[in-house]
């Protein structure tokens, strides 16, 4: 437990779901409304939700995020500064994207796949008219489609065929290069959740809203009751009805179908030898097909590889377990470092995000027509039932400083519905 207030059945507002968004909103609540009694709900047994960090066996200074890691636009980040508020270390080295070291490979052929991707993002953010699917916008024929395929997947968590091009175009991650928190992103939100009162391994199962006054709130623990309750599980709990709302919200569920999450799993591997490969470089396992690994070489100069895979390809590696991902990822390293590089190779942690029970996924994605429905997932219900995450986003999805942007608003709007109930 988490700053632990008891179990006292009555609370003014209780948050459901102790990720980045709920922890956001809690903590902003308790700053602009001390008066209210405040209560934060989590399933699992840990503050963070798609935020995770874990250590390296045996290396106590190396942490490994094992859900978001990226401090994305992070000169706009909230949790940039947060970070430094906390006394935690914002390590600024470029991501391979913000022109980060790359692993050196054949100049033709670099330069021709930068030209086609370049080329298919270009007909993206040109895009008008009616919305459809990111695989729509390839070239068909193009000899680098499945290198264009791997990225779009990497971006959404799905095949394109599944994802929103008007989605995509919205999202605006904010301003600046992209950083890491060297004590893991995952650290610093559970964290700054900490002076949060907080009950772990609470499923809440059902919201009955049916009545005017108090809001009931059917746990495996008990009943407890509030006069709002802020809901911040993922789009799949969500979909899946996890938690049944007494009367149904229809528009919630439908909403929330539609903008499932896709899947993004890493394995880390340990490296017998660290110098055996170059420090903070980043590598495609191939340049020709979609279904591959990228990898961040030595990340923080650390003595492991950061294998990504998404979509599918992540989906059946997650199915198959984790010495399918160990073997998957040490072909594509040994296809490029030789077959001696399998020696220095060992499993030192592995995310399985599809099958977290209280999650069921990674980051979400919008079908082709269903961007719009990020604002009416993110609006409220009979001013009493508030809701939060990165699926509420509609430019910062998929981020923890999505999540936590959407928490701080739905906290005001949580904060000024008691103001006019006063």
């Amino acid at each position: 437990m988490s700053g632990d207030n008891g179990k006292g059945a009555d609370e003014d507002v209780v948050i459901i779901g102790a990720g980045a968004a709920g922890i956001a909103a809690a903590r902003r609540l308790q700053a602009i409304r001390p008066d209210l009694s405040i209560l934060l709900l989590e399933a699992g047994d840990r503050l963070g939700g798609r935020a995770w960090t874990v250590g390296l066996p045996g290396a106590s200074d190396i942490a490994l995020d094992l859900g978001c890691g990226w401090l994305h636009g992070a000169r706009t980040n909230a949790w940039t500064a947060i970070a430094e508020e906390v006394g935690l270390t914002v390590d600024r080295t470029p991501a391979p994207w913000n022109g980060g070291r790359r692993l050196q490979r054949d100049g033709v052929d670099i330069h021709a796949a930068q030209e086609a991707i370049g080329g298919y993002f270009e007909r993206l953010d040109s895009h008008e008219g009616d919305d459809t699917d990111l695989a729509a916008m390839l070239e068909p024929g193009n000899a680098w489609n499945g290198q264009i395929r791997a990225i779009g997947t990497y971006i959404t968590g799905a095949e394109l065929e599944r994802s929103s091009v008007v989605d995509y175009n919205r999202y605006d991650p904010g301003l600046g290069p992209d950083w890491r928190v060297r004590q893991g992103y995952g650290t610093l939100i559970s964290l700054y959740g900490r002076p949060v009162p907080a009950r772990l391994g609470v499923e809440v199962r059902r919201i009955d809203h049916r009545h005017a006054g108090r809001i009931g709130i059917e746990t495996n623990q008990g009943v407890l009751s509030a006069r709002a309750v802020l809901v911040t599980v993922s789009t799949n709990m969500l979909a899946a009805e996890k938690i049944a709302f007494d009367p149904p919200l229809p528009d919630k569920t439908e909403a929330a179908a539609r903008l499932p999450l896709g899947l993004a799993d890493k394995l880390f591997l340990g490296l017998a030898h660290p110098q055996a490969l170059p420090a903070d470089t980043h590598m495609l396992g191939s340049i020709s097909r979609g279904a591959t690994g990228t990898y961040q070489l030595r990340p923080l100069g650390a003595g492991v590889v950061e294998a990504y895979f998404a979509g599918d390809l992540a989906h059946d590696l997650e199915r198959e377990g984790r010495d399918a991902a160990f073997s998957f990822a040490s072909d594509e390293l040994a296809a490029e470092f030789g077959a001696d590089i399998r020696r220095e190779l060992s499993v030192a942690a592995i995310s399985a995000w599809a099958a977290a029970p209280h999650i069921g996924g990674s980051y979400s994605y919008a079908e082709p027509g269903a961007s719009d429905l990020r604002g009416v997932l993110a609006a409220p219900h009979d001013g009493r039932i508030f809701f939060a995450g990165e699926a509420c986003s509609h430019s910062r999805y998929s981020t923890a400083h999505g999540a936590y942007e959407t928490g701080i608003a739905a906290a005001d709007l949580i904060a000024g519905s008691f103001s006019s109930k006063a």
